[in-house]
């Protein structure tokens, strides 16, 4: 089944979940957790998985339904939503600052979700052929992409 047919058969029968995940303060994760909200509503249902507390905090003020902290959190939830979301770094083992474990790297990426990611340097990791644009920007063509998986 397609992605695109296995997102239609979700929408059909259940509630999408999509996970939004971030560490060190948050703030990415919760501005995409914010654009989701006003943008889904009630109709999505938004897990915020960060690598701290204060992430998962700052996605939970900003909309998010439930919210997990640490590599336990990130791993077991990681193949439980339809659509995992986040900077790109998610899925770089020992990234922001060594808070994104292998073991939370490896879980998102093996995910049988499907995943939009932005595309933010880090970790001297640079995206050839992405044009830098900035943060807002990027979460607004997230939010495109995800409409359009919907």
């Amino acid at each position: 089944m397609s992605l695109h047919s296995r997102l239609l058969f979700f929408i059909l029968f259940h509630m999408i979940k999509i996970a939004v995940v971030d560490g060190q303060g948050g703030g990415i994760g919760s501005l995409i957790v914010k654009k989701l909200r006003e943008e889904f509503g009630d109709s999505v249902e938004i897990t915020a998985l960060g690598t701290n507390a204060v992430a998962t905090t700052g996605m939970m003020s900003s909309g998010a339904d439930r919210g997990a902290s640490g590599e336990n959190a990130i791993v077991w939830n990681s193949e439980r939503v339809d659509l995992i979301t986040g900077p790109i770094s998610i899925i770089l083992p020992n990234a922001m600052l060594g808070e994104l474990t292998p073991r939370m790297a490896e879980a998102l990426s093996s995910s049988p979700a499907a995943k939009l990611l932005i595309p933010l340097n880090q970790e001297q990791v640079d995206i050839v052929g992405f044009q830098k644009e900035p943060l807002p920007h990027l979460i607004e063509s997230l939010i495109k992409k995800i409409k359009e998986k919907i």
